[in-house]
């Protein structure tokens, strides 16, 4: 399932010490000897004064449209070009951005917080080649600066090489042992690195550098939930967001608490604060673009209700499973509304015949402030308008209250046909019970990996006896298959013909054909829970959707198996393969 449904990810990059450093610079402009200075410059470093007073207050724009004059006023003060840029980036414009860093450059090559405002902006558009070469000159140039290092370090974990990432930051903290971000870095690449228990220790010795920092607290509390400490990593939220300032830190501590709670049981607060998420200030806020009012709890008997999918495929799956409620509630004269990504269309139709169900639409849309994330729903307009609408996680909060709300039943209809079809291949194939296997998602990054285990290791779940693998991996997985079946000796069946990834009907009659789902949390494990296929859940360590609990409460049967200590992969496969050689001799007993 898609991770940043369920958390808010760690950062490490320093806008934001890059940009106070160079604001900073920029206000004392005031202090330059403006008798020796043209007219033309004077006036533009009052603009930039201006633009700078501007952004204090929060008004990007207005700095970006004073930085813009200042440029215009005199088109060879670097200092102005520097301070559009800035604005430029802050408002989504990262093109743009980095051409106007690079005139200021071109303007100004002794100015060396050009090189690191643009090796960030470059960064955020995926060019990390070239990022971190202008790091490195950054480094060269300012090598008594921890800003370089910092940034340097994380986007060698990001391009994969951790190694380099640790060391660099390592070496950065015995020329700088004081500097709190350095400390916090090296922690945040290790707990990325799935080594959360080690990460703590850095964490802590930031805080004891700096208590007023308010990322390392954040990140603690990160580190925290994947270690199963939610006590501990609520109540880091809590420091984290008393110590905050920038509005985005806030809000995303508030997220990541919200998230905290979810998972220790707390529904009740964890669901309204949830909602945070669809502040339009915050980081992944998409706009619907529906004329209809946000359905907060008002009765629906006899009105028309559209909901939303949202966030990952798998959550789509996951919060389907109280349409059911919402249905009743409409009673008969209502009519219930459902928007999913298009390839659940098939399923969630069949699934619920009394609602409409169709595709939402999504766009960008250019906005001075940046790009806005825009989802549309074409077919809920005019005559089919909705009195109200939800993102599909909203209606939790008054459906979902507590754990004994959750009906733990099916709630997803496959295709009878195609069921019948699966069984009969399958029993074509060899005798059961037929077991299916899915290990990752499709998407691995250097921050992802670490929620997964690989097949290669999945030697004591391979060799169970008296069990028949069925592959249920989508994407490209034939070379780890095949490595599989030579390495433990055992046949997978794996259906060629099935286009696992776009064919979500498909996946959803196989997976109703088996007896039992062995999975990571992914997208498949979802609809072979939501199907009514006992689903057991592979995870690294405590994950949210538990509630709180040993299972995952929103499907009939689906426990959860993780180790004691994050992503103990080792510990973990014996014991699920021990679980699976009792559940073969019962089946075989049946």
């Amino acid at each position: 399932m898609a991770q940043r449904a369920a958390e808010s990810g760690i950062e490490s990059r320093t806008w934001a010490g890059s940009q106070d450093q160079t604001l900073a610079r920029f206000e004392a402009l005031a202090d330059e000897p403006d008798r020796d200075t043209a007219e033309a410059r004077r006036e533009s470093n009052a603009l930039i004064r201006r633009s700078v007073k501007a952004w204090r207050r929060g008004d990007i724009t207005r700095a970006g449209k004073f930085a813009l004059r200042a440029t215009e006023t005199d088109d060879t003060n670097p200092k102005a070009f520097h301070m559009l840029a800035l604005a430029l980036e802050k408002m989504g414009h990262r093109h743009k951005a980095l051409v106007t860093f690079e005139h200021a450059y071109r303007l100004d090559p002794s100015d060396p917080e050009l090189l690191l405002n643009l090796g960030l902006t470059a960064w955020a558009l995926k060019m990390t080649e070239g990022a971190a070469g202008l790091f490195r000159q950054f480094i060269a140039r300012s090598p008594d600066s921890p800003l370089g290092y910092n940034n340097l370090g994380s986007i060698l974990y990001e391009m994969g090489n951790a190694e380099g990432a640790i060391e660099t930051l390592r070496a950065a903290i015995y020329r700088m042992p004081g500097e709190a971000i350095l400390w916090n870095s090296l922690a945040t690449v290790l707990a990325e690195d799935g080594r959360c228990e080690e990460s703590l220790v850095f964490y802590q010795e930031a805080i004891r550098l700096d208590p007023r920092f308010s990322r390392p607290w954040h990140n603690l509390g990160y580190a925290y939930m994947h270690l199963g400490r939610l006590e501990e990593a609520r109540c880091a939220y809590d420091e984290a967001r008393a110590r905050a300032v920038d509005e985005s830190d806030i809000r995303e501590c508030h997220h990541s608490r919200s998230i905290c709670l979810i998972g220790m049981g707390r529904l009740e607060e964890g669901w309204e604060q949830y909602e945070i998420r669809n502040d339009p200030r915050f980081r992944t806020y998409i706009h619907h673009l529906i004329e209809a009012p946000v359905w907060k709890g008002e009765p629906l008997a006899g009105k028309r209700l559209l909901v939303v999918g949202e966030q990952g495929l798998g959550d789509e799956f996951m919060f389907a499973s109280m349409l059911g409620d919402l249905q009743e509630a409409l009673s008969p004269d209502g009519k219930l509304m459902i928007a999913v990504e298009k390839r659940l269309v098939p399923l969630f139709q069949r699934s619920f015949p009394r609602a409409e169900v169709g595709e939402y639409d999504d766009r960008v849309l250019q906005h001075p402030d940046g790009p806005r994330e825009l989802r549309l729903v074409p077919w809920a307009t005019k005559q089919a308008k909705p009195d109200f609408y939800a993102p599909m996680a909203t209606p939790l909060q008054f459906v979902r209250r507590r754990i004994d709300d959750f009906p733990r039943q099916p709630f997803l209809v496959p295709d009878p046909v195609r069921v019948d079809e699966f069984r009969a291949r399958l029993e074509a194939a060899g005798a059961g019970p037929y077991v299916g296997i899915c290990w990752r998602s499709m998407k691995l990054d250097s921050k992802r990996h670490k929620y997964y285990s690989v097949l290669d290791e999945w030697g004591p779940i391979l060799r169970t006896q008296g069990v028949r693998f069925v592959n249920v991996q989508y994407g490209d997985c034939e070379e780890e298959l095949r490595r599989a079946e030579a390495r433990h000796g055992v046949t997978i069946t794996n259906f060629a013909d099935l286009d696992l990834k776009n064919d979500i009907d498909g996946a959803a009659a196989l997976s109703a054909a088996l007896d039992l789902m062995i999975s990571a949390p992914t997208a498949a494990a979802a609809v072979a829970a939501a199907v009514g296929t006992e689903t057991w859940f592979l995870t690294a360590g405590r994950v949210w959707p538990q509630l709180g609990t040993d299972h995952y409460p929103w499907y009939r049967a689906a426990p959860v198996f993780s180790p004691e200590k994050f992503a103990d992969w080792g510990a973990l496969l014996p014991e699920v393969g021990n679980s699976l050689g009792i559940f073969a001799r019962k089946a075989c007993a049946a």
